[in-house]
């Protein structure tokens, strides 16, 4: 299990963001802080892989925090939650090693999305001593169509689509090891239902990056099948 911990000043958001982690399998909710004193206190005694953190807390900053542990070689890693939206503070996420940036409010969707990718590059990494630059890129570069802006890639969906959905799929896609997947086994890995995977699934392969499959079993009853092109 990925040991987390949330620094929220608001009881409310705390909560919300909680019951969200809780949603996601594979992390394990070990302090909600309410201010960064309290969060220190407690990383001076405990170790934790993934701070989700607030920027806007009661006579403190988040992004001081975040210096403060690069300062202190803590080696959690930090997903930023802000209702900020300055490009001066993004920049400064990210120079000190943030590996996300969620600017409220957001979608459940899109918070299981960044959770999902920074799990799969923690385990992943996990089998690897040395990586090649092409294994290596699969957690860096995004893929063909996550390299389209948002706005482009909204205005390329058609009408009734989620592009946060669409992504999170499209990652399943790039990095599961199987060579052929169901319906059913994406809606578990991703928690998104059956007939929503199945409609993505569909308008995935219409754009002719998926081959679709037809195997009948033994009573005859079709069981439909998805194949990954070279997108």
């Amino acid at each position: 299990m990925i040991k987390t911990m949330i620094v929220e000043d608001d009881p409310m958001v705390r909560q919300i963001n909680s019951k969200f982690l809780d949603k996601v399998e594979g992390f394990s909710l070990k302090k909600a802080a309410a201010n960064l004193t309290e969060a220190k206190e407690f990383l001076s005694k405990n170790t934790i892989d993934l701070i989700l953190l607030d920027v806007f807390l009661p006579n403190e900053n988040g992004i001081d925090f975040l210096k403060w542990l690069r300062k202190n070689e803590i080696s959690s890693d930090v997903i930023l939650i802000t209702a900020d939206k300055s490009i001066e503070r993004i920049n400064d996420a990210f120079r000190y090693g943030a590996v996300d940036y969620l600017i409220k409010p957001f979608t459940f969707e899109r918070f299981k999305e960044s959770l999902d990718i920074f799990k799969e590059r923690l385990s992943s990494f996990k089998n690897y001593q040395t990586i090649e630059q092409g294994e290596l890129d699969k957690f860096i570069l995004t893929t063909k169509n996550k390299e389209l802006s948002d706005d482009e890639l909204k205005d390329n969906l058609e009408k009734g689509f989620n592009k946060y959905t669409y992504k999170s799929i499209v990652n399943e896609l790039h990095n599961s090891n199987e060579e052929c997947f169901t319906t059913e086994e994406l809606s578990e890995k991703l928690g998104i239902a059956k007939v929503t995977v199945r409609k993505y699934l569909d308008y995935i392969s219409k754009q002719g990056q998926l081959e679709k499959i037809i195997e009948y079993g033994k009573i005859g009853r079709p069981l439909y099948k998805y194949k990954l092109k070279n997108i």
